[in-house]
């Protein structure tokens, strides 16, 4: 039992609790962002260009209602709200995440003086170039050995 605290601890600790918190509240966050892009800002025009026809009203109805028995009816219009809601959350991520990596490359670029490299990425590249040099070499003296 004492181990499995101690690793609870540790997870805690490091960081992945609090990192997968943050990003559940930005996610969630970000999730009304989106909800008000769709049908504030994406679904009025799509609506007046299908002449103010609502697409989470739009129904396949199976059965109608009666005294007895409910409607039953496919809402395939309130799928295609969430379709898009899925494809503007994926374009924004895309566009976010391309964005963090183009700053991620710059910070890992060992010749961009303008951002300070880590130590451990400039001694990979110091090591990489070395790499490269000991396998031209090698690849000489077995060109001139034939």
């Amino acid at each position: 039992m004492r181990s499995f605290i101690q690793e609870f601890k540790d997870f805690a600790v490091k960081g992945n609790m609090i990192d997968m918190a943050v990003g559940i509240i930005i996610g969630t966050a970000f999730n009304s962002v989106v909800n008000v892009l769709v049908k504030k800002v994406v679904m009025p025009p799509l609506s007046m260009l299908t002449d103010d026809v609502n697409l989470a009203n739009r129904k396949y109805v199976l059965r109608e209602a009666s005294d007895t028995a409910e409607e039953v009816a496919i809402g395939y219009g309130e799928l295609i709200e969430v379709l898009i809601d899925f494809l503007i959350i994926a374009l924004t991520i895309f566009v976010v995440i391309k964005f963090i990596n183009r700053f991620k490359k710059k910070a890992e670029d060992p010749k961009n003086k303008a951002v300070e490299t880590p130590k451990n990425i400039e001694l990979l590249s110091n090591i990489e170039k070395l790499l490269d040099e000991q396998n031209k070499l090698l690849s000489k003296n077995e060109y001139n050995r034939k």
